[in-house]
């Protein structure tokens, strides 16, 4: 026997989450696959469907990608999958299917979060009607962000992970001048991400004449403690976050607050409040004042993109 539901899913470079909305907008059968286990985004969603009892015929679906969403044709920034948006949403016998950027996903679901889906890190009060920025290490760099609209909010589509990073300080601008010899641009992404914390770790053991040990993100934070240039990658890491942060703030005049998302902060728990994240957010010169009247989140709700994605499948229908 089958039942018509509606899908979201949120796909990334490593792995898809595909989760069932129910009329009520409240989201069950969460599964999390990896994606390099399927050839194509098409078959990703029929071994989810698969795993459902009973099975599901899909009706209408929303689904956040870690890519632009310029046109018909997507593809993946950081994995090799591309797809037709008209051509999957017949083959998987849908009435209608959204492709949204994931980061524009994630700032859709902030209004929905709870209080205890959420951290602030430092001070600050958030403007109730004022932007806000969201932001997030993962195994890329997401950026996006709400704008108030009347009585909602409208999600911008951001590709702001790839803005050229900035150096503070004179062994930042070393890290960078490093790293540019490997890449032709040494964008955020390249440095915070978890690929950018690699980067970091290793640009630093070159400075300092040392081998880079074959560590993976998480062993880098996890060996900071007994390794000196983990340590200081992990320290880099959160302070260019911190100034990445505090540009995007300053552009938006995000005085609603800047959101931490991804999946590297959340991990880190109280090491990352300790962190020198907050004190690059707020800065030095004449809009320190500023800076430090806008308060900053990280989001511990865990894939708060499958909440934006039924956000916007709500409102969809809701119009319709």
């Amino acid at each position: 026997m089958s039942v018509a539901a509606d899908l979201v899913g949120d796909i990334g470079a490593t792995n898809g989450r595909f989760a069932v909305v129910g009329s009520d907008g409240t989201i069950g059968k969460t599964r999390v696959f990896s994606i390099r286990d399927y050839p194509t985004i098409a078959d990703a969603i029929r071994a989810y469907s698969t795993e459902l009892a009973p099975s599901h015929v899909w009706r209408e679906a929303v689904l956040a990608v870690a890519s632009p969403v310029t046109g018909d044709q997507v593809s993946l920034t950081n994995h090799p999958w591309s797809f037709s948006i008209r051509d999957l949403g017949r083959s998987l016998g849908l009435e209608r299917l959204q492709v949204i950027n994931d980061f524009a996903a994630v700032a859709l679901s902030i209004p929905k979060l709870q209080s205890a889906e959420v951290a602030q890190i430092g001070g600050g009060s958030a403007v109730p009607d004022a932007p806000r920025g969201v932001i997030g290490p993962g195994t890329g760099l997401g950026v996006s962000a709400l704008i108030p609209d009347g009585d909602g909010w409208v999600p911008i589509q951001s590709e702001g992970g790839h803005v050229t990073m900035p150096a503070n300080t004179d062994r930042e601008s070393q890290v960078l001048k490093q790293l540019r010899l490997r890449f032709d641009h040494v964008s955020a992404e390249r440095v915070l991400s978890g690929p950018g914390l690699s980067n970091l770790y290793t640009a630093l053991c070159q400075l300092d004449g040392v081998s880079a040990a074959m560590l993976s993100p998480s062993q880098i934070v996890e060996s900071r403690a007994q390794n000196p240039q983990a340590r200081e990658a992990v320290s880099m890491f959160c302070a260019m976050l911190g100034a990445v942060a505090r540009n995007l703030a300053l552009t938006l005049g995000a005085r609603g607050g800047i959101y931490v998302a991804g999946g590297i902060v959340p991990r880190m728990g109280p090491a990352f409040d300790r962190s020198i994240f907050r004190r690059e957010f707020e800065g030095r010169g004449r809009f320190f004042e500023y800076m430090n009247g806008i308060p900053t989140f990280v989001v511990t709700r865990p894939l708060p993109a499958l909440l934006g994605a039924a956000q916007l499948l709500r409102r969809v229908n809701k119009h319709r």
